[in-house]
């Protein structure tokens, strides 16, 4: 598989799969926990808060193929927001 260390299926995960789907070929498990919960509303997902705690259930953005790139992509707008604020507290 072209670009195999973006996607991949642990079939031997007893939690396989760990979110509805109808399509567990297609499922990605590398980002088991989605580094994007950490940015709270603005990750893009589809989540719910429950009792004060972000509950992402319903959202399958790190485990769909083109998860890889949706992920990267806005971690690096994270970064690039964090930066422009240090650089602005430091003048």
């Amino acid at each position: 598989m072209e670009f195999s260390y973006r996607f991949y299926t642990n079939h031997d995960c007893k939690y396989l799969p760990c979110h509805k789907t109808d399509d567990v070929e297609n499922f990605n498990c590398l980002f088991c926990y989605c580094p994007l919960y950490m940015l709270e509303e603005k990750c893009g997902g589809n989540f719910e808060i429950k009792d004060g705690v972000k509950d992402c259930t319903n959202c399958m953005i790190p485990h769909k193929p083109r998860g890889y790139d949706y992920i990267n992509q806005k971690l690096g707008e994270y970064i690039a927001e964090m930066t422009i604020k240090r650089l602005e507290n430091d003048l």
